[in-house]
């Protein structure tokens, strides 16, 4: 069975109005993501791992060496899903509930975990992620490079910030820091964060 491209969360123009535009949609779901899922499809036609789960793939894939680029586009694919569900039309702001209660507690204050993620997602050098995670019952801040995820390393994902430079090259150029402010400021799902924390 193929993989396939989920929908986008909301429609392509949705977030002009908090910072990102539709040509970015058009670059990084039409065409990046969109490679992404075409390019594991060949990758796995015929094999095994075709009849796997996503999450399966990559943690079989991360495992060994020879299946690099499988894994490479497997997470990548799982990563822009994830990403657009971390982002939402008029987001950002502070979590409330369990979510809020948690980040409190293991940061110190919702600023810290701000400074804190602010700072994974600047310095994380070249392309890469910044992701708020669950490991194993404390919440922290990771970063990885390339296509690496959470999943991986056996953490659960509750939020990410893609930094690849294609994600926010059109709406900011090099300004990285404006796209990390603008994400924390306008765009942040906390309900999806809080779904992930609960399940």
């Amino acid at each position: 069975m193929a993989f396939t491209q989920p929908a986008l969360p909301f429609p392509m123009d949705a977030l002009e109005p908090y910072g990102m535009k539709t040509e970015t949609f058009e670059y990084h779901y039409g065409k990046h993501h969109k490679a992404y899922v075409d390019n594991l499809n060949k990758l796995t036609e015929g094999k095994d791992l075709a009849s796997k789960s996503l999450e399966e793939v990559i943690q079989i894939s991360f495992k060994d060496p020879s299946l690099t680029g499988v894994f490479n586009n497997a997470a990548q694919v799982w990563n822009h899903t994830f990403f657009w569900n971390s982002l939402k039309p008029g987001g950002g702001g502070a979590p409330t509930g369990e979510l809020a209660d948690r980040i409190a507690k293991d940061f110190g204050s919702f600023d810290q975990f701000k400074e804190e993620f602010s700072n994974a997602a600047a310095t994380q050098f070249g392309s890469g992620w910044a992701w708020l995670v669950d490991d194993g019952g404390k919440l922290s801040v990771m970063k990885t490079p390339n296509a690496e995820n959470p999943l991986a390393h056996g953490k659960k994902a509750l939020l990410t910030l893609d930094v690849w430079e294609h994600a926010y090259y059109i709406d900011y150029r090099n300004a990285r820091p404006a796209f990390i402010k603008n994400f924390l400021d306008n765009l942040v799902n906390w309900d999806f964060a809080a779904a992930n924390l609960a399940s």
